[in-house]
């Protein structure tokens, strides 16, 4: 494996990450026939196949899961030889991988816009995950330095400082009897039908807190992966939701959802940055991290009305 390039390297990282040559190739800005001759290369340097094609998804072989272990080892000392280089060169150039859960998609771009108008020259790199263990697998991957969640990780050796507020709020259709009381009672909610996220997600966990303070169980109607089908659920009367008042500034700006004054709500959870405590952060991204604690919170702010 002398012949071996840090190109066919990172074009493996990605395919096994997305399991598909395809969304590889909208990472890295290549084409598909590029990728799969990087991978056919590296599989020619190994004298074995590092992926199994014969199923829909394209998996890792045996080799193949080895090979990454080592791969991400070798991307991890590279990016931080990287960064080393980066600090003598000062925030003019240099590379920024950031993870958030997907509540934060509906803020983080644009506070992104802000630390770039900034710093220009700065490359940036999102990458949007479904709740925090796939945010975890990314630190320890070495294939984000800062990540924003509301939760901090447990049993995993971190620095997560927080700096917003996060209300969250039951949400209606327009015209759901609660949006016409002065103050909905905490018990009212023990009849209604709760379109819910994923036991894991943060938005479940608040809700799941909430109701055992009140000494309920919800009622679940329907279970969702997604914020926006939980919205687009709620808006047609399907039911009613504990969600994010950040996720939902479009709707109530446009009268297609309603926040009725609920007994305990808004239960107020808080933003977290969080980095790996193992690793030292490139000059990009504790520049960002300061942003983030100087800025975070007047931006959610001025961008989401209070409840």
């Amino acid at each position: 494996m002398k012949n071996v390039t840090l190109r066919q390297l990172r074009v493996f990282a990605a395919v096994a990450r997305h399991q598909s040559f395809a969304r590889a190739a909208d990472e890295l800005h290549l084409s598909p026939p590029a990728i799969s001759m990087q991978i056919k290369e590296l599989e020619s340097e190994v004298g074995l196949p590092v992926f199994d094609r014969t199923s829909r998804k394209v998996t890792l072989t045996m080799v193949g899961e080895y090979l990454l272990t080592h791969t991400r080892r070798v991307l991890a000392s590279v990016r931080d030889a990287e960064d080393i280089v980066a600090r003598f060169r000062g925030l003019k150039t240099g590379s920024l991988d950031v993870g958030m859960v997907s509540t934060a998609k509906y803020f983080l771009p644009r506070l992104l816009a802000q630390f770039r108008d900034d710093h220009p020259g700065i490359e940036i790199r999102l990458q949007v995950c479904e709740n925090r263990e796939q945010i975890v697998s990314l630190m320890q991957q070495g294939a984000v330095e800062l990540a924003v969640m509301g939760r901090p990780p447990k049993g995993y050796p971190t620095r997560a400082e927080p700096f917003a507020l996060h209300p969250h709020v039951l949400v209606t259709a327009p015209g759901h009897p609660f949006t016409r009381v002065e103050e909905v009672q905490a018990s009212a909610l023990a009849e209604e039908a709760f379109i819910v996220r994923e036991p894991g997600s943060g938005t479940r966990a608040a809700l799941d807190e909430y109701m055992h303070a009140h000494h309920m169980t919800p009622r679940v109607a329907m279970q969702m992966s997604s914020n926006e089908a939980i919205k687009q659920a709620v808006m047609v009367g399907m039911g009613v939701a504990l969600l994010s008042l950040h996720t939902i500034g479009l709707e109530l700006e446009h009268g297609l959802i309603a926040t009725p004054v609920v007994e305990g709500l808004p239960l107020m959870r808080r933003w977290h940055v969080v980095n790996n405590l193992a690793k030292t952060l490139s000059p990009a991204a504790e520049s960002f991290r300061y942003f983030v604690l100087e800025r975070g919170e007047a931006f959610l702010a001025s961008q989401f009305r209070a409840s």
